[in-house]
């Protein structure tokens, strides 16, 4: 693979995607340290200036000499002020796109000091069509993600499953497992102020506890200043259920996944639940098609969860979310998502995690999450195909 010409491909999809949103559209900066190694294969202090009709510009204030080592780019150049860039253009253009829901106002306020351009746009919707569609490198790397994945919460999770334990010393050891084979340890988020540390660790009534993320799944987490991964007080004990909504990465690429275990005896309901929201992902993936309508693919599915099985599905209480699937790449919350409102065609090696998931009054969470990559025939499963409920004695 010739990373150059793949980091190349990737800016010229996003001046498409850019021009089909904005057709009189000048320049754009990027500023974002994921959506710089996106386009540059390297995460350092520094914009990249893409301009319409003229050249591509990498300018790095801290590491350059790790930038010219990590970058195959040829257009790289050093920086220590803003005011450098009009060593090489002059920016004067009367418009410009930027990471609007990323970028702070102070910190573009001091770098367009020196341009004074006049008209702020969004490059955001441009980025996340363009990194939506996976090459094949970038699949290969989210497959050895889903094997990370599935090794870790399908063998290893089971046996450290022992009555005594805290959610926290699980997180622990999962993230440690995870890192053992391969797995990156940082979980990225795209979402503004949004925070993961390795995911949601859920005995009992956790699954259902109060939760800021926009996720179907609750959580306890730390403590109120920590409100994440898993309670140190929060102890497992015979006859519950056990929630893990992971995350795991590999060199910058995500796969999400959920799997639900029963230590000891559990009602029945319990695995009824779970086999309703396991029938509910596979209808979801059997309709991620090339072509199809996220929005479409929602109302098609929600039109079959009854009443009584909706009133804590995709949450429970106040915790109800209204989207059945989401895309995952580089951050876990990426776009596209299964939901009303999404109505451009899916395209061929998007890639969506889908998740539905069922709260039940007094006891915790049931359902499943699986990554799938988005082809011809439907969504493949990359994160593993075991979708039961996984019995601990």
């Amino acid at each position: 693979m010739n990373l150059e010409s793949e980091l190349l491909d990737r800016i010229e999809r996003f001046k498409r995607n850019l021009s089909r949103l904005d057709n009189n559209w000048e320049v754009a900066a990027i500023f974002g340290k994921v959506n710089l190694f996106y386009f540059t294969n390297t995460m350092q202090n520094g914009v990249l200036i893409i301009e319409r009709g003229g050249k591509n510009y990498f300018f790095i204030r801290k590491s350059f000499d790790r930038g010219k080592i990590e970058s195959p780019l040829k257009f790289i150049y050093q920086m220590k002020s803003f005011k450098d860039i009009l060593n090489y253009t002059n920016l004067k253009y009367d418009s410009i796109h930027i990471e609007k829901d990323l970028v702070p106002v102070g910190f573009f306020e001091r770098f367009n000091k020196t341009f004074g351009i006049k008209n702020i746009m969004s490059a955001d919707l441009a980025i996340l069509k363009t990194r939506s569609v996976k090459s094949d490198y970038e699949i290969d790397l989210m497959k050895k993600s889903g094997k990370i994945h599935e090794e870790v919460m399908q063998k290893i999770v089971p046996s450290i499953l022992k009555p005594g334990i805290s959610e926290a010393e699980v997180g622990a050891i999962v993230f440690y497992e995870m890192v053992k084979r391969g797995g990156q340890g940082l979980t990225r988020m795209g979402t503004f102020n949004a925070e993961l540390l390795t995911g949601n660790i859920c005995f009992g009534e956790s699954g259902n506890y109060y939760n800021s993320f926009d996720g179907p799944a609750g959580i306890v987490g730390v403590s109120p200043a920590v409100p994440l991964m898993g309670s140190h007080n929060n102890i497992l004990k015979n006859n519950s259920i056990v929630m893990l909504d992971i995350g795991c990465g590999y060199n910058g690429y995500h796969t999400d996944k959920t799997t639900v275990y029963a230590v000891g005896r559990i009602p029945e309901i319990a695995y009824d639940y779970h086999k309703r929201c396991v029938e509910i992902q596979n209808m979801v993936a059997e309709r991620l098609k090339v072509g199809a309508i996220p929005s479409q693919i929602y109302d098609e599915v929600m039109s079959k969860v009854d009443t009584e099985f909706d009133l804590h599905f995709m949450g429970y209480g106040s915790n109800k979310v209204k989207f059945l699937a989401h895309g995952i790449g580089l951050v876990i919350d990426e776009y596209p998502v299964v939901a009303k409102g999404f109505d451009d065609p899916l395209e061929e090696n998007m890639v969506m995690a889908i998740e539905p998931k069922r709260g039940i009054e007094g006891f915790g969470m049931v359902g499943i999450e699986n990554t799938f990559q988005i082809t011809k025939n439907g969504g493949v499963s990359i994160t593993g195909e075991d979708f039961d409920i996984i019995n601990i004695v």
